[in-house]
């Protein structure tokens, strides 16, 4: 798993490590150049993504809020605009990351490519 992971922050694809998922900034390759493993196995496949995203941005906001708060150093104002700035910002940056380990979590728990997946790619072989 650890390696999994670290292959997940480094936006790497899960199965080889050897290439980049994003050929872009939000898009993403089809399927590894290396190795072939798709990145979206199905429809709403990376759904998962976007808790993975709120949990962690959830979290975020509420550790830097009472972080400034306890710290008594802003006022109400500016501890409203700083956390909805983290709050906006943070999940549009955190995106790739999401997603990257989504995939990667997913890889852990269900290699690809299953039995469904092996017998796909065997018809299209045919």
């Amino acid at each position: 798993m650890p390696k999994l992971l670290i292959r997940g922050l480094r936006l790497r694809c899960p199965a080889c490590g050897t290439s980049h998922i994003f050929r872009g900034w939000f898009t993403m390759h089809e399927a590894c150049p290396h190795c072939s493993r798709r990145f979206e196995r199905g429809p709403g496949y990376l759904l998962g993504s976007i808790y993975v995203n709120y949990g962690i941005t959830a979290l975020l906001v509420i550790v830097i809020y009472f972080g400034l708060f306890y710290a008594d150093r802003l006022g109400d104002t500016q501890l409203l605009v700083v956390s909805l700035l983290v709050a906006l910002l943070f999940p549009v940056w955190f995106f790739r990351y999401a997603r990257s380990l989504w995939i990667a979590f997913d890889e852990h728990w269900d290699p690809w490519p299953n039995e469904e997946e092996r017998q796909q790619l065997a018809r299209r072989k045919s």
